[in-house]
């Protein structure tokens, strides 16, 4: 199932980070909300060049996962790479 477009527009819309907070505990589960921080983590990590087994081991998480964060990484055209280019340059 696609990303509901009117839910991309209310995530977009929240400017207060506390607000945006409480919205996403209100809206997922404890273990959602530790998946999506965790996901943003191995990127993160991958970013800095951390290698794959050491983020798996630091995090407890599968290589499969980080694997997955690595490809979006490789594309010159992600959204997320350009992101961590501007808030962790290299």
């Amino acid at each position: 199932m696609p990303l509901d477009r009117e839910l991309l527009e209310v995530i977009a819309s929240i400017k207060n980070l506390d607000d945006l907070e409480t919205f996403f505990e209100e809206i997922m589960t404890p273990a959602e909300l530790v998946d999506i921080s965790l996901r943003w983590k191995l990127l993160v990590e991958l970013h800095h060049g951390v290698a794959q087994r050491k983020i798996a081991d630091k995090f407890g998480i599968s290589l499969c996962k980080i694997t997955r964060g690595s490809r979006i990484l490789k594309k010159k055209e992600s959204v997320a790479l350009n992101i961590l280019n501007d808030l962790h340059p290299l």
